[in-house]
């Protein structure tokens, strides 16, 4: 299972890098935030403590071809790691290891409104390289 708090949240960023959309339940992770961070559209998943919470979907059927795609795509400084999810269940989430976090939350709706028709075109021009195994690089 893996949790998602933002870009991956979205029908047309995981149609362009999988083809399909995964089943998915909506799911927060407590104790997190989904962190703007400086000079990037996308958000970092930090620990923020008690009272705050990260909200987002579990992708529950992924195969291990996708899990390589997902892994290839996001960004190198990302961990995966395993967080408690208000679910009551473990799933694995990228979470941002520190630096360049801004104080604000990730707006999910000013990236879908702003910037999500472009970033899914660059997903689905980047899927067949990610899927060959080659560095995301366009």
């Amino acid at each position: 299972m893996l949790f998602c708090y933002g870009t991956l949240r979205f029908s047309d960023v995981l149609n362009a890098l999988l083809g399909r959309i995964p089943d998915r339940v909506p799911a927060s992770a407590p104790g997190y935030r989904a962190a703007s961070l400086q000079g990037r559209i996308y958000p970092g998943l930090i620990v923020c403590g008690p009272g705050g919470s990260a909200s987002g979907l579990v992708l529950t059927d992924l195969s291990s071809a996708e899990w390589f795609i997902l892994d290839a795509f996001e960004d190198e400084r990302y961990d995966l790691r395993e967080i408690a999810l208000s679910t009551g269940e473990l799933g694995l989430a990228y979470v941002w290891p520190g630096g360049d976090v801004r104080p604000e939350d990730w707006d999910a709706e000013d990236f879908q409104s702003r910037h999500l028709e472009v970033y899914a075109a660059r997903c689905a021009r980047l899927a067949p390289r990610l899927a060959a195994g080659l560095p995301k690089n366009e």
